[in-house]
Parts: structure tokens; C-alpha cells; sequence
């Protein structure tokens, strides 16, 4: 991948949700709400990692990283618990 790409998040039936957003880069994938950036997935090898401010800001932030990290926040939270996510600043 050459460039930064990105995209608003879609619903079920295919409709653009406003102020969610993907952003695709060479080192992997992020979610950003609002103006905010989220979460980040790596591609290949490394933690994700959520803001550790903003990760659970706001029960949209929520509904989206959910989809985004594809789990629940009961799920999010063991991981963040377990350390195989990593809280840090990503704004």
C-alpha cells in the first residue's frame, strides 16, 4: 500500500455512518470517532492498541470500536486487563 487510505465505517444495509472512519496505512489499520483516533490493529505482528483517554469515551465511541475490534467491551476490557491490548496515547 502506497497511500493512506480512508474510509467512513458502513451499517448492515450498506449506509455511510458520519465521524467514523478507517483509516488504512501501510503498518495496519485504524479507527478514528469524532476526531479522535481509537484503536489500532497492526498487520502481521504486534499488540493492538487503544488511547487509553479516548477508547471508551462515549457510548457511540463504543458501538463503533466494538465493530471496529469486532467484540464486545466485556471481551476489550480482558484483553486490556490481560495485556494482549496496550492503552497509550494515540492523540
Amino acid at each position: 500500500m502506497k497511500t493512506i487510505k480512508v474510509q467512513n465505517m458502513q451499517s448492515n444495509n450498506g449506509n455511510i455512518i458520519a465521524n467514523q472512519f478507517i483509516i488504512e496505512t501501510k503498518k495496519g489499520r485504524y479507527f478514528q470517532s469524532y476526531n479522535a483516533t481509537i484503536a489500532f490493529i497492526p498487520y502481521g505482528k504486534g499488540r493492538i492498541k487503544l488511547d487509553r483517554y479516548y477508547w471508551d469515551y462515549s457510548r457511540t465511541t463504543g458501538k463503533y470500536r466494538n465493530i471496529f475490534l469486532n467484540e464486545g467491551i466485556k471481551e476489550t476490557r480482558e484483553k486490556i486487563k490481560n495485556k494482549d491490548y496496550f492503552l497509550t496515547d494515540l492523540n
